[in-house]
């Protein structure tokens, strides 16, 4: 079978990184990874926040930190259901209702037969699937924004791509911390396919650091990798949005992991102009330059993008996703090393 080369996103590759060659160079140190699990989040939280909630607790005459709790639970599941983002923490769509138990389907057969011979079932029927159209117009969540919210759809859908491309950079040239790109759909679409199945990555940034040294040498480095951990969320159905922080943040705070770089997909163009475009944002003072931001996009895009030559890339996203044993930073590395 032919191999096949997928387009490196576009734009990113047009600002040179700060030194090229970090990419080429075999890193002398790895920090330790282990996959962890975040089920103890809320005892974490609670165990931090202990003594000022006990005080609290006391200031309403209360006894202990569960009577506070009832006191304000109605006030709790208020503020957690208006903070709740579908796509990110919370799901796209309400689960379906349980299904009644053998019994009671027993009971409601047997009560429907003595009175009506057509009976109402007790659980409401699911909502029917949405149309495309449906889906295109949807309102998204909270903080989420569509290509309408930097550029009239409306306008631009008449324009060639490279019109259309070229807005989209002047749109966020003014704003030092961000990133933009376009992409083709036929890449997109083997990117969304993969956030799919590998919705959490880690990826390796190629960092120096200081070298032991007495004070008669010189100040010297060597090269190390940090690995930072990626997450894919679809709270819309044009809109994908990629989050990446710092792997140590991510083992301290779990989900409540502050992202130092926010990248969204918008895929309104997808089909009339077979492009996608993309932009992001890099918080200032979380130890990420914009170029690392660049070279952790472009490195996801050799893992989530495989073609015949990545065929190792595609192997070590199916064995994190499944927690398999195996798998070693090492050879992490040595693939992020690698150009095609």
């Amino acid at each position: 079978m032919a191999s096949f080369r997928a387009p490196t996103i576009r734009h990113l590759l047009r600002q040179p990184l700060t030194n090229p060659r970090l990419c080429q160079r075999r890193w002398a140190r790895v920090q330790d990874f282990r996959c962890i699990a975040t089920h103890d989040t809320q005892e974490r939280i609670l165990a931090k926040y202990k003594e000022k909630l006990e005080s609290r607790a006391r200031e309403k005459g209360l006894k202990d930190i569960s009577e506070l709790k009832e006191v304000y639970k109605e006030k709790i599941e208020k503020l957690r259901k208006e903070a709740a983002v579908p796509g990110a923490t919370a799901p796209l769509t309400p689960p379906p209702p349980p299904s009644p138990s053998p019994a009671s389907r027993a009971s409601s057969s047997s009560s429907s037969s003595s009175t009506s011979p057509t009976p109402k079932s007790p659980w409401p029927a699911p909502p029917s699937p949405p149309t495309p159209q449906d889906s295109a117009t949807a309102k998204p969540p909270p903080g989420v924004k569509t290509l309408n919210s930097f550029l009239d759809l409306h306008k631009i859908s008449t324009l060639p791509n490279k019109e259309i491309e070229t807005l989209w950079r002047l749109r966020h040239a003014s704003n030092p911390q961000s990133l933009h790109f376009a992409l083709p759909s036929g890449t997109f679409n083997a990117l969304l396919s993969a956030a799919k199945r590998h919705p959490s990555f880690v990826l390796p940034l190629p960092r120096e650091v200081p070298t032991d040294a007495t004070p008669e040498q010189r100040p010297a480095t060597k090269q190390a990798a940090e690995l930072h951990y990626l997450q894919f969320t679809h709270p819309h159905p044009h809109t994908t949005t990629l989050l990446f922080t710092t792997l140590a943040e991510f083992k301290l705070r779990g989900e409540f992991a502050s992202p130092h770089t926010t990248v969204t997909f918008h895929s309104e163009l997808e089909r009339s102009h077979g492009l996608v475009l993309g932009q992001g944002t890099v918080v200032e003072n979380k130890g990420v330059s914009v170029d690392d931001a660049r070279w952790l996009v472009m490195c996801m895009q050799k893992f989530y993008v495989v073609n015949e030559e990545g065929k190792g890339r595609g192997e070590l996203l199916e064995m994190f996703t499944r927690g398999d044993g195996g798998f070693r930073v090492e050879r992490l590395l040595e693939e992020a090393e690698k150009i095609v």
